[in-house]
């Protein structure tokens, strides 16, 4: 069907024991991702629909107010589909649809961090970042929607602040302060290319909206500078939201505590994993000086620092078609390219970005971030066995092959789906796969995959303990500067991203332990037919969902 967005939104084929509300199942999903594009065009262009890529959107409280009322009547509408009246596979994505959106409206109507945690000018960057880094349609005509969306800066600016609501919290305030402050670097770089791309009428209309934006956020920096003379440390969610917030991320049964204990555990595991590997590049060696060295052993500038994560990739994608551990569609590719600025106080090492799922061009984004804070020490985080581990979680067969097979699953409820458990949990997956199967196994490497597992296992302990209260940022920075080795700034970008990211640190190492589970089941269960090939295929092709489905699907349901 071609909707008012002007793409063919897909749906799953009939099942075999097609229900009478199956139909009615997959409307009412489908009028829900409408809304959800109509009203978000920022992020329907990272889905590769391009309607509104004029538009920047609604950014008021009324908005988002909206929203909340709308998912609330659409998730009483599913929850009144009688089960009997589906197949099997439509109530495999009802129940996933009822937990996409009961964790949606906690996140919104429960916690409503929107309240307290201004993000505008995150919102702006990502809006102009994602027309201006893809290519969709020819540069001059996306330069001319980011003009359109530029123009309707301070617009957007004025209405996010009628979300504040109380005290606004003071590290919130900060991160967005710098985004901010760092925004019209990427103008900078839209305004560059524009040169050789517009005519004088498009760069004069360029121009002025990126004078118009510029004073809008220099109104917008004082806003915030106020809002921080009365503004809180008071962000944890404490003991009994973040409790619910794991029950309703469906880890099975596993609570907060339980994930702590895991978070422990894996820490002393993968320490102790660590010497191991060290000792063999030298058994006289402490663990500090033992890295420090491996952090010596690093490209003489970012320029080198690139090439060298490309050449992982290439290599990486070549290892698992020779040795047919997963499979590799023909039609996939992926950029990698520096962090643009704005981005750098908040990504402070690499970061992935997905096809647009409706776009012709379907190459992913992996972005590096060349330092913090212009951190002379920068570079001692791109050692190259780092490089290594880095571009298998991200590229191959980490995220960018995971997202890219997801994304061919025709089910808009799976398209939606939140669940970094297993996003996050199979690119650490990934990281332990390839050196299990000989890639990059040296010893070097191992030290630098456990180096990222402790670092991961020190993000399930802060997640739970910070967000329960039990830890401050400077205490959390402390932790992970003692347990990694961290340079001080990247690990203060890290704690500052934590604060506002409930749930998600710990979903990297929590969902390895869960994959690595799923599949110790899946072989005793086949046994001799057990094939690792073909338990990869499956999971990347069912889509990025929680755990807990994988297993029902994997059991036959759905």
């Amino acid at each position: 069907m071609i909707n008012q967005l002007g793409v063919d939104l897909p749906r799953p084929a009939h099942a075999p024991d097609e229900g009478p509300l199956d139909a009615r199942l997959y409307d009412l999903v489908e009028t829900r991702v409408r809304r959800l594009f109509t009203d978000n065009p920022i992020a329907a262009t990272y889905f590769g629909i391009h309607g509104g890529d004029h538009l920047l959107g609604d950014a008021s409280r009324d908005a988002v107010e909206h929203e909340i009322a709308q998912d609330r009547a659409h998730l009483a509408a599913v929850e009144a589909l009688d089960t009997a009246g589906l197949s099997a596979q439509a109530r495999f994505e009802r129940d996933l649809e009822l937990h996409n959106v009961r964790l949606a409206l906690f996140e919104s109507d429960e916690i409503r961090r929107w309240e307290r945690r201004s993000q505008a000018a995150g919102d702006i960057g990502d809006a102009v970042f994602a027309l201006f880094a893809r290519g969709a349609a020819p540069l001059a005509e996306r330069l001319a929607r980011i003009t359109d969306r530029v123009e309707a800066v301070p617009t957007y600016l004025e209405g996010s602040r009628s979300r504040a609501r109380g005290p606004q919290v003071a590290v919130w305030q900060q991160v967005e302060r710098r985004y901010a402050r760092d925004l019209p670097s990427l103008f900078a770089e839209v305004r560059e290319a524009a040169e050789v791309e517009l005519d004088a009428a498009g760069l004069g209309r360029l121009d002025g909206a990126i004078a118009d934006a510029r004073h809008a956020l220099d109104d917008y920096l004082a806003w915030l500078d106020d809002s921080l003379t009365a503004a809180t440390d008071d962000w944890p969610l404490g003991r009994e939201r973040y409790g619910e917030l794991v029950r309703l991320r469906g880890f099975g049964d596993l609570d907060a505590d339980a994930i702590l204990e895991i978070g422990w555990d894996q820490l002393r595991v993968n320490a102790e994993g660590r010497r191991a590997a060290a000792r063999e590049l030298d058994p006289d060696a402490d663990i500090q000086t033992a890295i420090e060295r491996l952090k010596a052993d690093h490209p003489a500038t970012f320029e080198e620092a690139l090439s060298g994560y490309k050449d992982v990739m290439r290599r990486a994608r070549a290892y698992l078609i020779e040795h047919d551990i997963v499979t590799v569609p023909e039609d996939e590719s992926i950029d990698v390219i520096a962090t643009p600025e704005y981005l750098r106080s908040v990504m402070p090492f690499a970061a992935y970005f997905s096809p647009a799922r409706f776009d012709a061009d379907q190459r992913g984004i992996y972005v590096v971030t060349p330092a913090v804070d212009d951190d002379p020490n920068a570079m001692l985080e791109h050692y190259w066995a780092s490089i290594s581990n880095t571009s298998i979680h991200e590229a191959y067969p980490g995220h960018h092959l995971q997202l890219a097979v997801a994304a061919r699953h025709p089910s808009l409820t799976r398209m939606l789906t939140d669940a970094p458990e297993f996003v996050e949990g199979w690119g650490m997956y990934s990281e332990q796969m390839m050196r299990e199967e000989g890639f990059d196994a040296g010893p070097a490497f191992r030290t630098a995959m456990y180096t990222d597992a402790v670092w991961r296992a020190c993000r399930i302990i802060l997640d739970v303990r910070m967000h329960r209260g039990e830890l401050t940022p400077d205490e959390a920075t402390d932790f992970l500067v003692e347990h990694t080795s961290f340079e001080q700034a990247n690990a203060r970008a890290e704690v500052r991203r934590y604060t506002y990211t409930p749930g998600y640190q710990l979903s990297y190492l929590l969902g390895k332990v869960l994959i690595l589970g799923l599949r110790e089941d899946e072989r005793r269960r086949r046994g001799a037919d057990f094939s690792l090939k073909a338990f990869h295929d499956t999971l990347l092709r069912n889509g990025s969902l929680p755990i807990s489905f994988h297993r029902r699907l994997l059991a036959g349901e759905g």
